[in-house]
């Protein structure tokens, strides 16, 4: 399971290359993977279908201290899910390769998407853990927004895709509530331990039974939003604005049944809870006869199959819910059934939409004449969606027929809520009928005359998707016993109400069932023949509650409210924003300490006596914060911050952490060099300071703020009553991450997440600042220094100082060939030949340095954050010193290469434990013999630390060259730009 599950994923991390050399041609190799993952998924039939045998399952410790498992687990219900999933989505890819042109743009990011939603919605519904489910569950949330909105230049795609993305969020917010509730209560997150679990959960009274009911309905809102029942029902339609494909799988197939296999998951325990029966019969029997309502309506072919589809899953949900054996059993059938024929709809229409270039059924005409290979496949599918024998969609209702007649009899909601359903039931399925026959007649019946289109051919490779989804179709239709036998385990779970038992079958004989089912085709047919009368009725009629209106006009109150906030909170005032930000902290710390008691530490001192170094530090410190603050210069106030920043660093050495100190040191040196790069783009002196009443006031709360956080710290330690956990840290780190600098340890294994997700923040944090500089693409290379005539670069255009540039044109005329190449490109009045000296000297021994940090780190001082400070140290002295062509001579691979392999690396060091049997960054310690080195200790949370090292030197050249190198181009560009060389002839040194 977990193969298949990482084979989606990593194979859509790899489509941007399959695309690059096959074009539209990869979505067939993107189609192998759910395809061999559906035959791996027949292979398991045995085993999920056998009573001794124990199904596929996995469980893997992801956060063990709070409980949290990478557990999945594959039962009857998640294997028939399971079919669609992988099934449908192999064909809808490879039906993909022609439904795209080779020229489309962003055809790679739409084929990995589409596959990594294949992997997510697999994922979902074999989760066997709640927390999982909802990661599962939001990941096709995202996956979805940007499948929907691929047509990014089209404002109604984007506007359809953030409707999908806000209100699935909503109801998936909502369901993570209830699932805590419900895993509270349960006393575990584990999905199948709670199934176990239900009957005595529901047994419950008092406060653990609301708890309960309260959960369940919360979890039904997130299903309700994700299926598209009412009120949420209108992101659907919306939805259609996505590419044909994306329809067929996500709207018919994948993502809407997210909602009905988590309501078929929990109905077998909980269909008995207080909200249960009412929120699923009144919002599913609402939306089936909305959606049929609105259908009738339509005149784009997607637009019938996309209330059809919002029609169907109120129907699904309607039965599914139910809450007994047979109505589990047609309810699941429909399940199948419904994912074979509307996709086989929705890739015929996209099939129409391609060949003809329209959907409108006002103006198809003749397509069955034209193409009708396709017009028999469409009728299948639409024939099978209006219930008509012997295809799936017959089978399928008339078992639902047979349900809800048992349960309109025996049911114990009684016989007035259960006939009335029913009678609703029928009416929905008449509507159904009307809109299947509206689909088929609109789509290639033949119009009046004149209105016939011109209509391609359609190639078998075109419509073998289609093709192969009517086929099964048709054979499930003529073999229903088959799919009896993979429900009918599934089924047994709940009470029988038809004493006669339910089956899936061809031929029932005459039953009321199928009594019902004739009523329904001869007012369907009514109802079709009568669709101008219809519609002409449907325009008088005035919706009675428009949600979608409801929805728009709560994100304008929203907006403005967001407005009204902004304005009143955001005023453009550092100062208003610290003072609110320090005095709610100040508040909030003094109500606490007069409200509560407080231990106090019996030795409180204030300066360590033993080392006056630290006094010392301690007067630097507050020299350098009031003459940073008092200063008038920007450039005076810059060295005076690093000031207390270095005097901070020498505390950390005072107090025995060479680490820290080194870290803060590094950190510190590479902040100061990007202060001083920014600064050249502003002026030289500070603003004009406040008055002096917020002079005061702003000294009145640093001194509090400051008061206060000691006073937190004090109280803070007085109040521990166990010991410190530093204490055990030194052994953790030695026996669990084979290392001696605890530090570097904790960074790498024993806190590997805080540090995961630090790096991330440096790689968003260097993106914001390339952000805010560039203009041309960040990923472009900086120019070569070989295409630069000598001092050519920031040559002054007068002649005043060519008498005190001697020596450094003669520097600069120098015929030896080193290897600071880019040095040469400067103006000799802009060189200097101390900086390119020591340059010359300083910049392998630090890179060895920090090469020897990065590796020592595990035992030693170092580690890979301090090895990527010193890399990125050298980097900036070696730009000081030669220019931006310098810096792109020393680096030939750009920034967001770096900072992507980085959090590659370490995103591999997490889960590549996970394929031998361990947990996510668990590490290993191999000790083996090396001819000269000796015995050897490696421990492979050294590869996490590569990746940190990586990041944090692609973080300081996204800086060097955002702060660096495009402000030396712009203020070039201003002096009159760079001479570029016209020949290809290779320049000397000096030339």
């Amino acid at each position: 399971m977990l193969i298949v599950l990482c084979a989606h994923f990593l194979v859509a991390i790899l489509a941007p290359i399959l695309f690059a050399r096959l074009g539209r041609s990869a979505f067939y190799v993107l189609a192998v993977v759910p395809g061999s993952s559906f035959i791996w998924l027949i292979t398991q039939y045995e085993k999920v279908y056998s009573e001794t045998l124990p199904g596929p399952a996995l469980d893997v410790d992801w956060v063990p201290a709070l409980g949290l498992h990478l557990s999945f687990r594959m039962d009857q219900l998640s294997w028939l899910l399971c079919l669609l999933v992988l099934g449908v989505g192999s064909l809808v890819l490879a039906y993909c390769a022609r439904y795209f042109k080779s020229g489309d743009a962003g055809l790679h990011g739409f084929g990995a998407q589409l596959l990594a939603f294949a992997g997510a919605m697999f994922g979902l519904v074999t989760a066997d853990n709640l927390i999982l489910l909802y990661v599962f569950w939001e990941l096709t949330t995202v996956l979805s927004y940007l499948l929907i909105g691929y047509a990014r230049t089209r404002i109604a795609a984007r506007r359809a895709a953030l409707q999908a993305l806000i209100v699935t969020t909503f109801g998936g917010l909502a369901m993570l509530v209830g699932l805590i509730m419900l895993g509270e209560s349960a006393g575990t997150y584990s999905l199948s331990s709670i199934m176990a679990k239900a009957p005595e959960l529901v047994a419950a009274t008092g406060g653990a039974r609301t708890v309960l009911d309260v959960g369940i309905a919360l979890i039904l809102v997130g299903a309700v939003t994700k299926s598209a029942l009412i009120p949420f029902h209108f992101w659907l339609p919306g939805a259609m604005a996505a590419p044909t494909p994306v329809s067929a799988y996500l709207h018919a197939a994948a993502m809407v049944k997210a909602g009905i296999y988590l309501i078929a998951r929990l109905a077998p325990g909980f269909s008995q809870t207080s909200y249960w029966q009412l929120m699923i019969v009144v919002l599913g029997l609402g939306t089936m006869l909305l959606g049929g309502w609105r259908a009738l309506r339509q005149h784009d072919l997607k637009l019938i199959l996309a209330y059809g589809t919002v029609s169907q899953l109120g129907f699904l949900a309607l039965v599914v819910g139910l809450g007994s054996r047979e109505a589990a059993m047609a309810g699941l059938a429909l399940v199948l059934a419904h994912g074979l024929f509307k996709a086989c709809l929705f890739l015929v229409v996209g099939i129409i939409d391609h060949q003809s270039g329209t959907r409108d059924i006002r103006i198809l005409s003749g397509v069955f004449k034209s193409a009708p290979k396709l017009g028999v496949v469409a009728f299948i599918g639409a024939a099978s969606m209006a219930g008509l024998p012997p295809l799936a969609g017959f089978i399928a209702k008339e078992g639902i027929f047979q349900a809800f007649l048992a349960s309109a009899a025996y049911g114990p909601a009684g016989p007035v809520i259960g006939w009335t359903v029913m009678v609703g039931m029928v009416a929905g399925s008449v509507l159904t009928f009307a809109y299947s026959a509206r689909f088929l007649w609109g789509g290639f019946g033949q119009k009046s005359r004149g209105m016939a289109i011109a209509f391609k051919p359609v190639g078998w490779l075109f419509l073998g998707a289609p093709a192969v989804l009517a086929v099964l179709t048709l054979l499930y239709g003529l073999l229903p016993e088959i799919v009896e036998r993979w429900i009918k385990p599934y089924s047994a779970q709940f009470p029988a109400y038809d004493p006669n038992g339910l089956h899936l079958l061809l031929w029932h004989g005459f039953t009321p069932a199928l009594g019902l089912s004739a009523l329904v085709v001869v007012f369907g047919l009514a109802l079709f023949f009568w669709r101008k009368k219809l519609e002409i009725l449907q325009d008088k009629i005035p919706p009675v509650i428009d949600f979608e209106r409801g929805y728009r006009q709560a994100i304008v109150a929203l907006d403005m409210v967001a407005i009204w906030v902004t304005g009143r909170t955001q005023r453009g005032s550092l100062f208003f924003y610290l003072s609110v930000i320090l005095g709610t902290a100040i508040a909030a710390v003094v109500a606490v300490l007069l409200l509560t008691e407080q231990t106090w530490p019996a030795d409180i001192y204030l300066l360590d006596m033993e080392s006056p170094f630290q006094a010392i530090a301690g007067v630097v410190i507050v020299i350098g914060a009031i003459a940073a603050a008092r200063a008038n210069k920007r450039f005076t106030a810059v060295l005076m911050i690093s000031v207390t920043g270095y005097g901070l660093a020498l505390l950390f050495a005072l107090q025995g952490a060479p680490d820290l100190a080194l870290t803060q040191m590094l950190v510190e040196t590479i902040i100061l060099v990007a202060f001083v790069l920014g600064m050249r783009s502003l002026p030289p002196s500070m603003l004009q300071r406040g008055a002096g009443g917020h002079r005061i006031l702003r000294m009145v709360l640093g001194v509090a703020f400051g008061t206060t956080m000691v006073v937190v710290a004090i109280v803070a330690m007085g109040a521990r009553i166990h010991d410190p956990v530093s204490l055990s840290l030194p052994k953790l780190a030695y026996e669990g991450g084979g290392g001696l600098n605890v530090v570097n340890v904790t960074l790498v294994d024993i806190r590997a997440w805080d540090t995961f997700g630090e790096i991330s923040v440096l790689a968003i944090a260097a993106t914001g600042v390339a952000s805010l500089i560039f203009v041309r693409g960040r990923g472009q290379r900086l120019p070569r220094a070989e295409t630069v005539e000598t001092g050519s670069i920031g040559k002054l255009p007068t002649e005043t100082f060519q008498a005190t540039i001697h020596l450094a044109k003669r520097f600069a005329a120098s015929r030896s060939n080193p290897w600071l190449v880019a040095g040469r490109t400067l103006a000799p009045e802009r060189r200097s030949i101390i900086i390119e000296v020591v340059t010359r000297l300083l910049f392998h021994s630090m890179i060895v340095i920090s090469i020897y940090l990065l590796l020592a780190g595990h035992n030693g001082t170092g580690g890979g954050f301090a090895g990527g400070l010193v890399a990125g140290l050298a980097l900036t002295i070696r730009y000081l010193a030669g220019g931006r062509f310098e810096l792109a001579e020393a680096t030939r691979i750009t920034a967001g290469t770096l900072l992507g392999l980085g959090l590659a690396m370490a995103a591999l060091t997490a889960i590549t434990p996970l394929f031998f049997g361990g947990y996510i960054f668990q590490s290993a310690i191999l000790s083996f013999d090396l001819p000269i080195f000796g015995q050897v200790k490696f421990v492979t949370s050294t590869f996490f630390d590569i990746g940190v090292y990586l990041v944090v030197v692609g973080l300081v050249i996204d800086v060097l060259r955002s702060l660096g190198s495009e402000i030396d181009q712009h203020e070039e560009d201003g002096i009159g730009g760079m001479e570029l060389i016209e020949d290809d002839e290779p320049l000397e040194v000096g030339q």
